[in-house]
C-alpha cells in the first residue's frame, strides 16, 4: 500500500480543506451560527477534568499550514485547565492516511515537535512532498531512523490510532479544514478577520463551557 507512488495532486486536489476565514465575532461576543456551531451530538474527550481543544488538520492543507504558527503561540498561554490535541484529518484513506500514518508515527516516536511544523511547510506551502518515499525521506533528513519510521508506520499503536481517528471524525461534522473542536461540544467556524480572530472565538467557547461546568 505505502510503496506505491501515490497521484498526489490529484488526490490534493480531492482531499477537503476548507475555504478558512469567513467571519469574525463582534465586541458584543460570539453567536451560535456565526462563529461556532454546536456539534448534533456531544463527542467523547480524552482529557478528563480539562476542557479539551482539537484541531484538526491535513498537512497538505495550506490553510491548516498558515493557522499553525498562531496555534503555536496560543498554546504556549492556554490555561492550564485546557488540554490541546492535533487530530490529523482521514477522510479518504489515501493521501491524508499517509500523512496521518506518518503524524502519529512521529508523535510515537517523540519526533513531533522538530518536525511538525516543517511537515507543514514542506507539504502545503512548497509541496515538495509528491510520493510516500518523499513523507519517509522527509523525516529521516531530520535523523529519525527510517527502518524504524516505516515499522512504526504499521503498528499496531498506529493502526489503533487511525481506527479511532476515523471513528471520531464523523462527529465533529466537519466541512473541511481545519477544524477546531471544543470540548467535543463546539465547532468553531473560521474567522474573516484572520486566525487570531479565530483564536479568540476558541477562548470564548472555552470560557462559556467553563461557566457552565461551574453552573454559572
Amino acid at each position: 500500500m505505502f510503496n506505491r507512488v501515490l497521484a498526489f495532486a490529484a488526490l490534493l486536489a480531492a482531499t477537503a480543506c476548507s475555504n478558512a476565514e469567513t467571519a469574525a465575532p463582534s465586541a458584543a461576543g460570539i453567536q451560535e451560527g456565526r462563529d461556532y456551531v454546536v456539534l448534533p451530538t456531544p463527542q467523547p474527550t480524552s482529557a478528563p477534568g480539562k476542557i479539551e481543544v482539537v484541531e484538526v488538520f491535513g498537512y497538505w492543507c495550506i490553510h491548516c499550514a498558515h493557522l499553525d504558527p498562531t496555534v503555536t503561540e496560543w498554546k504556549k498561554t492556554s490555561p492550564d485547565d485546557v488540554a490541546f490535541r492535533y487530530m490529523p484529518a482521514v477522510f479518504s484513506g489515501g493521501v491524508d492516511e499517509f500523512f496521518a500514518r506518518a503524524f502519529y508515527t512521529a508523535e510515537t516516536m517523540g519526533v513531533l515537535d522538530k518536525t511538525h511544523s516543517d511537515m507543514f511547510k514542506a507539504a502545503a506551502v512548497d509541496r515538495k512532498i509528491k510520493s510516500p518515499d518523499d513523507i519517509v525521506n522527509f523525516y529521516a533528513e531530520r535523523g529519525v531512523d527510517r527502518e524504524a519510521f516505516q515499522a512504526t508506520m504499521n503498528s499496531f499503536a498506529v493502526n489503533a490510532k487511525i481506527a479511532r481517528t476515523k471513528q471520531t471524525l464523523p462527529g465533529y461534522a466537519l466541512e473541511g479544514t481545519p477544524g477546531l473542536i471544543v470540548n467535543g461540544k463546539y465547532r468553531v467556524l473560521n474567522s474573516q478577520g484572520g486566525w487570531d480572530k479565530t483564536m479568540a472565538v476558541v477562548d470564548q467557547l472555552i470560557e462559556m463551557e467553563r461557566r457552565s461546568q461551574k453552573g454559572g
